[in-house]
């Protein structure tokens, strides 16, 4: 039901009573005060907003009485719905002007709350709807398919699943991208903002749709899911895929499951009993960022230095402190494969 809470009928009572020279009283749709420069009269009935309630009508006052004051009762209808009474205290010639505008603002407010419970409400609701399906297995039944046509999803089609993380900020397209995305399913999947997911049904958007937001955000880490049935499925590829992006941070954020279904497989092994030799790096960002160049740049000391913009010195004394912190030698091919296999698996 549309309303005004106390504390917000007090708030404007108190702030427009700075700039009108007349008591001001706010009542509920019960006729009740919430809100006045009286506060003594909060919590009483007020009978000129009990008439305006129940004849839906300005009620005016044009002398003090022995139960109400001289003034104007103005009722507040949002969507043909009575949801309170603005009252204000002195000649109705002169108060008139000053109650129309506190009912304007009054109404103002109780829609702005109300489009923003809407908006928490569906938000929620969407939230909800998204752990479903991802949680979900085997054939999808009549009733999530309903509530998916309602996000634009057909659960009957095949589909690809787009996991994006964004640097630092929501992300801001242009107004065509903007355009080509409203009309796909997207969801976030944190509270920030920052990790995004969209699903595509038709198969020859794929690329296109892919390249797009590579374009609009180079910054981002994309990674994409192989075309499947299930959206659970989907999801599952591409949430691994992005762990590959993120351990080993290639040079190219974009990143497809198809061509990394070993390295996730790799990186959920387990492989050793004892602990994961690269949790000892993880204090040591230039050392992790280090050793993923030198797994990028297969074991070459000179490309690798080039990468990271250092002198050849500098990166072997770092690899003999990834050694020395590990017990495992990067120019050892067996044990990069293993700080490589760590790396992975710190991310899973």
């Amino acid at each position: 039901m549309l309303q005004l809470s106390e504390k917000q009928a007090q708030d404007i009572v108190d702030k427009m009573m700075q700039d009108i020279p007349y008591n001001i009283n706010i009542m509920n749709e019960q006729g009740i005060i919430i809100g006045s420069g009286q506060k003594e009269r909060v919590g009483t009935i007020h009978q000129g907003a009990v008439r305006a309630l129940t004849t839906g009508d300005r009620v005016e006052v044009w002398q003090d009485g022995r139960l109400e004051k001289m003034g104007t009762n103005e009722p507040i209808r949002i969507n043909h719905q009575h949801v309170g009474v603005i009252g204000i205290s002195g000649h109705p010639d002169e108060v008139r002007p000053f109650c129309n505008i506190v009912r304007t603002t009054v109404s103002l407010l109780i829609e702005q709350r109300n489009q923003l419970e809407n908006m928490a409400h569906e938000a929620s609701r969407k939230k909800a709807f998204l752990e479903r399906l991802l949680a979900h297995s085997g054939s999808y039944s009549q009733k999530i398919r309903k509530e998916a046509a309602q996000y634009h999803i057909d659960l009957q089609l095949p589909t690809v699943l787009l996991y994006i993380r964004f640097p630092h900020e929501a992300p801001e397209f242009n107004t065509e991208t903007s355009r080509v995305l409203l009309q796909l399913p997207s969801f976030s999947i944190e509270e920030d903002g920052l990790t995004q997911i969209i699903l595509i049904q038709s198969e020859s958007d794929v690329d296109s749709i892919v390249q797009l937001v590579h374009q609009e955000q180079p910054q981002a880490f994309i990674s994409v899911s192989k075309r499947e049935s299930s959206i659970a499925v989907c999801y599952e590829q591409a949430k691994s895929a992005m762990n590959i992006v993120l351990a080993l941070r290639p040079a190219a954020p974009l990143i497809r499951y198809d061509d990394v279904q070993f390295l996730v497989r790799f990186s959920t092994a387990n492989l050793t009993r004892q602990n994961n030799v690269v949790s000892k790096l993880e204090d040591t960002a230039d050392l992790l960022d280090t050793l993923r160049s030198f797994i990028h740049q297969n074991g070459s000391m000179s490309t690798t230095a080039e990468d990271l913009n250092i002198h050849r010195n500098t990166l072997q004394y770092r690899l003999k402190r990834i050694q020395a912190l590990t017990g495992k030698d990067p120019h050892n091919w067996l044990e990069l494969i293993e700080l490589t296999h760590g790396l992975l698996a710190s991310y899973q």
